[in-house]
Formats: structure tokens, C-alpha cells, sequence
């Protein structure tokens, strides 16, 4: 087995977490890597600068560039998803936004799922049309709708599968295929699954991106996301939109990430088994009109997302049985155990009501109904937080 830097063919997950990257003998043996926070490095002769400033992708020299500590969390988040290289960035709409602008230019068109993360539709829906790049928005969920919709002009194939408020999914295989097909990259937002739970790169997506906030670092204490792909890919990405756009993390909150790495598989299970015991008595009760969670058997794409996932995470949505958003508010302001507070991916439980959005139930969006809650599952016990919302229902 070869765990030496490179194309992974196989390493297995303990050692991606707690050794590959970090060369110990480099830095006095510390278990621990060391956060290297300085800005720049010196250089002996013109000679060894010149040569470094041709290899910054590889090399300190600048950190807005390269730094040794991002460098470790680069090579653990590429082996995680399967893919050549990694870019880890400030944040996850930073991600998103490399990864796009990347393969753009005016007159180019692009393709993209219905309801993306906010900021990623306003950056194809505002931003791009600025600099003269169309996008057609689509239903997902039918794989036709991708090829009916491509042009000769188009680029870019942008999935988010499962989204994070209402978890439509795409079939992932079926449209890099397509998109293969016709010259065309494809982007995935894999934040809902992490690489743990899904692996796009094998099913033929060129680019996975995260928020590296959510289950990467998992402790709600650093905002972050990441990009992988192909060697060639992120090198150019690197060498242009990075450098340019100077969207970096910096090296204290890629130490952190590092650190939650080590426990992720753990967090990730705990959160993904008390979840489902959570819908699953959400599912049960009166009060409850729906729930939104691709692995019950309710859920419309149920079986595609047995194929293509293996696991859920914590998150998913509930629309109450209700009259009115002042019974949205009684039930959300009862909630004891649940913080209110939007993100996910942490030690703690959360929701996020839909009508802290909504002027009024007289709202009128097709996606955003006044009565959905998004709720994350943490590391509480699921008892405890059954309880809580048991009380809670019964306020409203």
C-alpha cells in the first residue's frame, strides 16, 4: 500500500485522519502539527527565491499562496473525496465561487439546480449575468431536464445533491455522464454528505465543493470550505482565481480543521443515527404535517439516495401542522435543547425557521413555505432532544 503523496488508489480513513501530510520528523516529532502563522518565508539567494516563486503552488513562499499547515489539510480533504488535489479556502460560498468562475467567461452558459445555497444562486443569477454568462436553472431531479437544457455554448453543469433545506437529489452518475458526453464540467456543493457519505469524484464529477464550517471542522468555531479535483484543476484554479481573489483560510483555522478531521467519522454517525430516530418520531406525531429527510421511506427519491449515499448526517426539515406563524414562533421559542441559529454540522443541535425569512404567511415562494423548520441533530442524546420537542409540541 503506497501512502506517499500522489493519485490515492486506496489509503484507509484512520490513517488519512490522523497521519497522512504530516511528516512529524519535520517539526520535532510533535504529535500535533504545528500552526506555521507566519505570512512569508525567507529565502537564502535570488536563486532559491526565483525558483520558489516558480513552484508557489508546492512551496512556501508567500501564504496567501502556500502555507505548510494548509498544505497538511489539503492533502487529508483531496485523499477524503477520492481526488488528486485540494484547495482548502475561507469559506464555503468562496469555494463555490472559485470553483465557477473558474470554468466561465462571457458568452458561456451555464447549468444549475433549482434552489441552490443562497449565495450560489445569487452568484449565477446576479453576478455572472453581470459579466454576460447566462444560466438556466433546472429541476434536478430528472436527469433529461440536464441534457434538454444544454447548449452549444454551455460549460458548466452545477449540482447540489442532496440541497440543504428541502434535500432534492440528483442522480449524480447519470448526469456526469451526460455531461461527459458534451465536453462539460460538472460541480457538486457535497457539503450535505461529506466525503464520507457520498463520493461524487468516483461517479464521474470533476469538481467537488464544501463548506468546510459544516461536519469538516465540526465545531462551529471557524467558517471555511474547500475544493477538490483533478491535479490539473486545482493547480489552475490555484494559479488564478485563488491567487487572484485571495480567498484563503489561514493557518490557525486550518490547524482547527485538521483537528476536527481526526473525529469526524464519530461526530458524523452520532449524528446520522440519533437523526433518524429524531424523524422518526417527528414522522409519528399529530402536529407534524411532513418531514424532509432523503432516507425515509417517505421521501420521494428514497431510493436513489440508498444508491448513491450512506448516510444522512443530522439535517432535515419538518412543515407543522399549523395555522399560523405565531404558532411557528410558540413552538420554535419553546425548543429548550435546540439552539436557534442558522449553519450546521456542529457539536450542537439547531434549528432555523423558515418564517425568520418570510414577511408574512402570505409569502409567496414555491420553495420556502412559512411552516418548514430545518433542524440539525448533534451530539445530544435523542431522548433528550425527543423530549424537548414533545414539549414543544404540545404548546402549539
Amino acid at each position: 500500500m503506497n501512502y506517499l503523496s500522489g493519485l490515492i488508489t486506496f489509503m484507509d480513513l484512520s490513517y488519512i485522519l490522523n497521519h497522512l501530510g504530516e511528516e512529524r520528523e519535520l517539526y520535532f516529532n510533535a504529535v500535533s502539527p504545528p500552526i506555521i502563522q507566519s505570512s512569508n518565508f525567507a529565502s537564502k539567494t535570488v536563486a532559491d527565491m526565483r525558483h520558489t516563486l516558480q513552484h508557489e503552488f508546492e512551496e512556501p513562499f508567500y501564504t496567501r499562496g502556500y502555507n505548510p499547515t494548509i498544505a497538511i489539510l489539503r492533502k487529508k480533504l483531496a485523499a477524503l473525496e477520492g481526488a488528486e488535489d485540494a484547495l482548502a479556502v475561507s469559506s464555503g460560498s468562496a469555494a463555490c465561487a472559485l470553483a465557477i468562475m473558474a470554468n466561465v467567461k462571457a458568452g458561456d452558459h451555464a447549468i444549475c439546480v433549482n434552489k441552490p445555497y443562497s449565495w450560489t444562486n445569487k452568484l449565477f443569477n446576479t453576478l455572472l449575468k453581470q459579466y454576460g454568462v447566462e444560466t438556466t436553472m433546472i429541476d434536478g431531479e430528472n436527469p433529461e431536464n440536464f441534457a434538454n437544457a444544454i447548449k452549444p455554448n454551455t460549460k458548466l453543469i452545477y449540482l447540489e445533491s442532496p440541497n440543504s433545506l428541502t434535500f432534492e437529489l440528483q442522480d449524480i452518475e447519470a448526469v456526469a455522464k451526460i455531461a461527459k458526453a458534451h465536453n462539460i464540467v460538472t460541480i457538486i456543493d457535497n457539503s450535505y454528505c461529506t466525503p464520507l457519505y457520498q463520493k461524487p469524484i468516483e461517479m464521474g464529477i470533476d469538481i467537488t465543493v464544501h463548506s468546510g464550517t459544516k461536519y469538516l471542522n465540526g465545531h462551529s468555531d471557524i467558517v471555511a470550505g474547500v475544493l477538490c479535483g483533478s491535479k490539473e484543476m486545482i493547480t489552475r484554479i490555484f494559479a488564478s482565481e485563488l491567487m487572484t481573489y485571495g480567498s484563503i483560510i489561514s493557518p490557525n483555522d486550518a490547524w482547527l480543521m485538521i483537528r476536527g478531521l481526526r473525529t469526524l467519522p464519530i461526530r458524523l454517525e452520532k449524528s446520522n443515527t440519533s437523526a433518524a430516530e429524531v424523524v422518526e418520531f417527528l414522522e409519528k406525531h399529530p402536529k407534524v404535517e411532513k418531514v424532509l429527510y432523503p432516507f425515509s421511506k417517505s421521501f420521494p427519491q428514497y431510493d436513489l439516495a440508498k444508491k448513491q449515499m450512506k448516510g444522512c448526517g443530522g439535517l432535515f426539515s419538518i412543515l407543522l401542522k399549523v395555522d399560523n406563524i405565531a404558532q411557528v414562533e410558540t413552538f420554535c421559542n419553546s425548543l429548550e435543547r435546540f439552539l436557534l441559529a442558522c449553519s450546521w454540522g456542529g457539536h450542537e443541535s439547531l434549528l432555523f425557521p423558515s418564517c425568520s425569512l418570510l414577511s408574512s404567511q402570505s409569502y409567496d415562494n414555491p420553495y420556502i413555505k412559512w411552516n418548514m423548520i430545518r433542524f440539525y441533530v448533534g451530539l445530544e442524546e435523542p431522548e433528550v432532544l425527543i423530549a424537548d420537542l414533545q414539549q414543544a409540541l404540545e404548546k402549539i
